[in-house]
């Protein structure tokens, strides 16, 4: 990974202790972890010690591998009333194109939402392999344009415009204009 912007970096601290509970919860060795999101487990290893630099791929697929929702694993716990202005809140970027997602609110246990703040620049897309069973996404566009969707067929957006797809098939983000930002909720069954 590259070197990011302070304000696009994973919350290294959170994360580790995030992966670290939700594999001790699943029962699950690092070695088998690792197997599952398909990563090295010296990969896993680094994560779990707050020294790795996740991209939002890797942390879906741990997502993926330990049953959980992304958000669990970057979310920070947050009091009662939240404000994240622009530029804060868990961010992570991705490795595969100029796209950050960051995480606006997360569910509580029991729930079934995350919200995120999409920021994406032209370029290669953000191209996203299945996430949970039935995970189904929600997009607004909020500026630029973008093509989202289903892999096979997404949908071009103006500012706006919605879009829902199932997020447990290949999907795809691909901004057309610069400075393109859209929000996206992830619901799960």
């Amino acid at each position: 990974m590259t070197d990011r912007d302070p304000a696009t970096k994973a919350p290294l601290d959170v994360i580790a202790a995030s992966l670290a509970r939700e594999r001790r919860r699943a029962g699950l060795s690092l070695a088998e972890v690792a197997r599952r999101a398909g990563i090295a487990k010296s990969t896993l290893s680094q994560l779990e010690s707050g020294t790795g630099n996740p991209s939002v791929e890797t942390l879906w697929a741990l997502g993926v591998a330990l049953d959980v929702p992304f958000a669990r694993l970057v979310d920070p716990p947050r009091g009662a009333v939240q404000v994240i202005r622009r530029g804060e809140g868990p961010a992570v970027a991705s490795e595969r194109a100029d796209y950050v997602a960051t995480l606006l609110a997360s569910c509580p246990p029991n729930a079934r939402r995350d919200l995120y703040l999409i920021t994406v620049q032209p370029g290669a897309p953000r191209e996203s392999d299945p996430h949970m069973p039935g995970v189904t996404e929600h997009v607004v566009l909020a500026s630029g344009r973008a093509l989202v969707g289903v892999a096979e067929d997404p949908v071009e957006l103006a500012p706006g415009d919605y879009v829902a797809y199932p997020g447990d098939e290949p999907h795809v983000f691909r901004a057309l204009d610069p400075d393109t930002m859209a929000v996206m909720a992830s619901e799960h069954r």
